[in-house]
């Protein structure tokens, strides 16, 4: 290394799939798949659009009942090809113990500035899982903390645009309507990337075989009310501009 240069700063976040870079959208998952589950028809949706679309988990889900954390990064970077996402990672935090920290949040706001999104997507603070509310309060403090300028953090502060909360376990009352009808092949297909955690017993609500039918339940629910076959719901934090030429 050259005399007087320094070496740039590592990233905080392990890539799973993809170049880190700046995105137009960033989900953060709390465990691998729950970026499928909750918002995968839109990731894909804005991916086929030509959006650079991330998916960030937070922790590695060490601590699921099925599957091992090197399988699920192997399921989760094939779910990102199916996908067509710019990048997915992973922060390393302890799957269990997802909750706002300064430690947590400092690394969530380092990954923020190294992949600068314009709209993040989170859980909603309503799910019943302490990881995912906890995401919720964990990515709260991150946003702020990345945009601020005398923050002990690597990479030039970051602002994120607009904040949007997916839908988990919990009923939502959600601002937002998005058609998926399109891309129901490819959502599928995603989630079954995730063999582990979809074959085999029942574990949970969320992990089990039954979990497509179930969730493309909701999904058929919400596009009833915006008059079209699937959509994927989502509450804003903050109000929503709307053309009124475009209602």
């Amino acid at each position: 290394m050259l005399s007087g240069m320094t070496r740039p700063p590592t990233p905080p976040f392990q890539t799973v799939y993809g170049t880190p870079q700046p995105l137009d959208w960033l989900c953060l998952a709390p465990h691998p798949d729950d970026a499928e589950i909750g918002a995968g028809g839109t990731l894909i949706q804005l991916a086929q659009a030509g959006r650079g679309v991330g998916v960030l988990e937070l922790s590695r889900g060490e601590r699921g009942t099925q599957g091992t954390p090197d399988l699920r990064v192997q399921e989760c970077a094939r779910a990102a090809h199916i996908m067509g996402l710019s990048w997915r990672g992973n922060l390393g935090l302890r799957d269990g113990e997802l909750t706002d920290t300064p430690e947590a949040a400092h690394a969530l706001a380092a990954a923020l500035r190294a992949v600068r999104p314009r709209v993040l997507v989170v859980p909603h603070h309503q799910d019943r899982h302490p990881d995912h509310f906890g995401t919720y309060q964990l990515a709260r403090r991150a946003v702020h903390l990345a945009q601020l300028r005398k923050a002990d953090l690597d990479g030039e502060p970051w602002r994120v645009s607009r904040t949007l909360l997916y839908q988990g376990n919990a009923d939502i009352q959600p601002d937002l309507l998005i058609d998926v009808g399109e891309v129901q092949d490819q959502w599928e297909a995603a989630i079954r990337a995730h063999e582990s955690q979809f074959t085999g017993q029942v574990v949970s609500e969320t992990v089990t075989p039954e979990i497509i039918e179930r969730r493309r339940a909701r999904q058929s629910y919400w596009g009833t009310l915006a008059r079209v076959r699937y959509a994927e719901a989502f509450e804003a934090e903050g109000a929503l501009l709307v053309d009124p030429l475009a209602l």
